[in-house]
């Protein structure tokens, strides 16, 4: 077989290798990072005609990426008006972090009954990995690596129904997280889940549901501030930097500009 039609063959290998599922899943990859990175300001409307562009992939494509992640509760989809980024009210956030709160004095009560030396080793090897992902300012990160925090600590008690419970509640609060909380103060998360690993060490469980308590404070603290400081992005800018990776999947429309009068 002649060289120049083994690589063209190879090449066509290749591309066949990113269709259909390869392709979602850049698409689905780099939405959900941008979520969990607050680069789409919360409201925004995600209109298929300008992510197929953005993306250079199909609008059926597109839709599908979106139905999958309104289906994790990413984002929202409202009829007749099209799939938005989540935009939760103060109340709707006090709502969900008193719901943490409760949730969390429960499991730490039971928790700290139950506490052996390899389940505090799993939760110091969490802690490492929270602080290098801060140390790296790696935002997507460090929020998903929060939210793990407490979906270990509630694991640790082996019972499906409370983790089910808990990683619903977190579908919401992690995107309150993402697109609320200003990156300079989401590492005080690292030094609170420290110390109540450090309670729960001592057995002092009022002190560790005291400072769960003071931590989902602390974070509807932040959220309140960073509704004050968000800043209104074109989805083109916010997704950016995000797209090279999510194209390798597919030419079509590289060279295609947004349409600047497309704003919704």
């Amino acid at each position: 077989m002649a060289p120049a039609t083994t690589k063209i063959k190879d090449r066509s290998r290749k591309r066949a290798a990113r269709d259909g599922p390869a392709i979602d899943d850049d698409v689905h990859g780099a939405l959900t990072r941008a979520l969990f990175e607050g680069r789409l300001a919360p409201g925004s409307k995600l209109p298929e005609h300008r992510l197929a562009t953005i993306f250079g992939v199909s609008r059926e494509r597109v839709r599908k990426v979106l139905h999958r992640l309104v289906a994790e509760r990413r984002l929202e989809r409202i009829p007749r008006r099209g799939t938005f980024v989540p935009n939760p009210s103060p109340e709707e956030i006090r709502t969900v972090y008193r719901a943490h709160r409760v949730f969390e004095t429960g499991v730490l009560t039971q928790l700290v009954k139950e506490l052996n030396d390899a389940m505090m080793s799993r939760i110091d090897a969490h802690l490492g990995e929270e602080r290098e992902a801060a140390s790296g300012a790696d935002r997507a990160a460090s929020v998903r690596l929060s939210g793990e925090f407490h979906v270990l600590l509630v694991d640790s008690l082996k019972s499906p129904e409370l983790s089910h419970f808990l990683r619903e509640l977190l579908a919401r609060s992690s995107l309150m997280v993402s697109a609320f909380e200003p990156p300079r103060l989401s590492l005080c998360s690292v030094d609170e889940h420290a110390a109540i690993a450090e309670a729960l060490k001592a057995r002092n469980v009022e002190r560790a549901i005291a400072l769960s308590n003071e931590h989902f404070t602390h974070i509807e603290d932040r959220l309140a501030q960073g509704i004050v400081e968000r800043v209104e992005r074109r989805i083109e800018d916010a997704l950016e930097p995000l797209v090279p990776v999510a194209r390798g999947s597919s030419r079509k429309g590289r060279n295609r500009r947004p349409d600047p009068k497309a704003r919704n």
